[in-house]
């Protein structure tokens, strides 16, 4: 308990048009140690539901990722598409996670079924 403040990350998420304007705001709160886009909620924000790939929406994130770089803000990134993934660290995201809970369970789920009728 002693060390704890000094070891909390706070990470905030961008997930609305609205945030991504006023991103360089967000990132510069007293404590905020890194910015997290969301693209599937972004995306449906931005006219877009569900299709983050949408060339507006990915271009958006583009954006925000140069913005975050700009003021030395750490950036990460959530995509279950693998190209886009090697992407986004190819391009110096900070972190990027590759999977959700729900994709877990399924690939799990998926993996079990297809080995029990094998067997």
């Amino acid at each position: 308990m002693v060390r704890a403040a000094d070891e909390i990350c706070v990470i905030v998420q961008i997930e609305t048009a609205e945030a991504l304007h006023d991103l360089e705001r967000i990132a510069a709160v007293d404590g905020v140690d890194a910015v997290f886009i969301g693209p599937a909620d972004l995306a449906a924000s931005l006219g877009h539901l569900g299709n983050a790939q949408h060339p507006e929406v990915q271009s958006a994130i583009d954006d925000a990722f140069r913005r975050l770089r700009a003021l030395g803000k750490p950036a990460g990134y959530l995509t279950t598409n693998e190209a886009e993934a090697e992407r986004r660290i190819a391009d110096g995201v900070d972190f990027v996670g590759v999977a959700t809970d729900t994709s877990i369970i399924t690939r799990g789920a998926t993996g079990l079924t297809q080995r029990l009728r094998r067997g």
